[in-house]
């Protein structure tokens, strides 16, 4: 099954204060939390040996793109997995995705063999693994809220925290310790609509000093940890993590 979103997306860091204001205001208009029984998402991004995808994206093009594996649940319990084209052109973000098991997936993707079932989505994700000779890259993970209103479906909000990433074991079902993005006090949220604010949504962003941010989750983890060269881990250290974490260090 294909399904295919095209919307403004806004970003904004806030503060504790800033975020529990935004969702008193959001309960205020009939806004209501989704409910996807565990919070977790995990993205594990495809991208060349030297990062050309996010280096391009980071430069803030008129165009770009990205090719991207979600699961969504706690590793070794993931409830869905889908495979994601997302582009973006002139502030418009374009996001076509399929759904497929999440072995299918990581098994495929690499490859560049994904199942007749993931369709078009499928065979332009095959296409871009073997003309850019993309690889498992990053994974970004984080704890989202989602707030969502039968009256204002053209307005979409969500609040992230506990972002992280790492580039070693990008097996999204199994647990692992990652890198910190954000301090655990901030939260990013991201304001998607079709391409403007109702009023009552200005005057909330207003109410509390929200400043826009041009912010990518994997573009802060290339700037802070894989072009500093802080992100891998050695062998013997990665080997320690997988005992600690099967003990329940």
């Amino acid at each position: 099954m294909e399904e295919s979103f095209a919307r403004v997306e806004i970003k904004y860091m806030l503060s504790l204060s800033q975020a529990a204001f935004m969702e008193d205001g959001l309960s205020g208009r009939g806004f209501v939390k989704m409910n996807f029984g565990c919070p977790r998402v995990q993205s594990l991004y495809y991208d060349t040996g030297d990062h050309t995808l996010i280096r391009a994206s980071l430069e803030r093009p008129a165009y770009k793109e990205k090719l991207r594996l979600r699961a969504y649940g706690e590793p070794g319990r993931i409830t869905q997995s889908f495979v994601e084209i997302k582009k973006k052109f002139n502030g418009v973000v374009y996001k076509r995705r399929a759904a497929l098991s999440l072995r299918e997936a990581q098994l495929g993707l690499p490859a560049g063999l994904l199942p007749q079932e993931t369709g078009q989505v499928g065979r332009e994700a095959q296409w871009l693994v073997n003309h850019y000779d993309l690889r498992p890259a990053a994974v970004i993970a984080y704890d989202r809220d989602a707030w969502f209103s039968q009256t204002e479906k053209d307005v979409r909000i969500t609040f992230d925290r506990n972002l992280s990433f790492r580039d070693w074991d990008t097996d999204l079902n199994e647990p692992a310790e990652n890198l910190p993005l954000i301090a655990p006090e901030m939260r990013l949220m991201e304001i998607k609509t079709g391409g403007t604010y109702p009023l009552w949504l200005a005057r909330l962003l207003e109410g509390i000093g929200a400043k826009r941010v041009h912010f990518s989750k994997y573009g802060l983890a290339y700037q802070k940890y894989i072009l500093p060269g802080k992100s891998g881990m050695k062998e013997d250290e990665t080997k320690c993590l997988k005992v600690s974490l099967s003990k329940g260090a």
